[in-house]
């Protein structure tokens, strides 16, 4: 089952970098100073694909992925540290939410079939725009899925630099759950890999 989603994850991150051929627009420009484009790489398109495509979905795709990433990261980081929901995840199979180890694969691997499949449903609507998940208004700024009551910034300056901290700490965040998965692919703890390739136990954070 593990094998079966990291090819999941890996096609659907392919399909994160398609631009749907229905809805082609004229390919939008980044310069120096828009939300995303931020210091010490700038402008960065080694493929050249800012000219070539519409940017729009990019934009969309990154934000939402990095906002995932940071949910995730956070939640690794919780259920190392032994949180857990009370209760049953699953009354039918008697499974507790206790009983349900820490590791990102080993906890997918206790889940039963149906919450796997659960999981993976949600992802593909998710992806695909489908029912609750198609939220982005092409008339709002990319990743401006709130309603109308959300607090939105009316200084520019504050609003750029807002929107930029959450787009650097999602492209973080990103790259850390992609190392917790690759150090536990190599057999080592998530989020203390220093603890060995024999599964030592890794330092005592508490």
């Amino acid at each position: 089952m593990s094998k079966a989603v990291v090819a999941l994850t890996l096609l659907d991150s392919v399909g994160a970098f398609q631009a749907p051929a229905m809805r082609a627009r004229p390919a939008q420009m980044f310069s120096e100073g828009d939300i995303g484009v931020t210091r010490p790489l700038g402008v960065y398109d080694p493929l050249g694909l800012i000219s070539t495509r519409d940017m729009t979905r990019f934009e969309v795709m990154e934000i939402k992925h990095g906002r995932a990433a940071m949910l995730g990261f956070v939640h690794v980081v919780l259920t190392e540290a032994g949180a857990r929901f009370p209760g049953y995840l699953s009354p039918t199979a008697g499974l507790k939410f206790s009983d349900v180890p820490s590791g990102c694969f080993a906890s997918l691997e206790a889940l039963p079939t149906p919450a796997w499949l659960q999981i993976m449903i949600v992802g593909c609507m998710a992806e695909t725009g489908y029912f609750v998940f198609n939220a982005q208004d092409p008339a709002k700024a990319p990743g401006d899925i709130a309603g109308e009551a959300w607090v939105r910034y009316s200084d520019k300056k504050t609003k750029a630099f807002k929107l930029n901290v959450e787009r650097n700490n999602g492209r973080a965040a990103m790259l850390g759950i992609t190392g917790c998965l690759i150090h536990e692919l190599l057999g080592v703890d998530a989020l203390y890999p220093t603890g060995g390739m024999d599964g030592a136990a890794p330092p005592t954070i508490f």
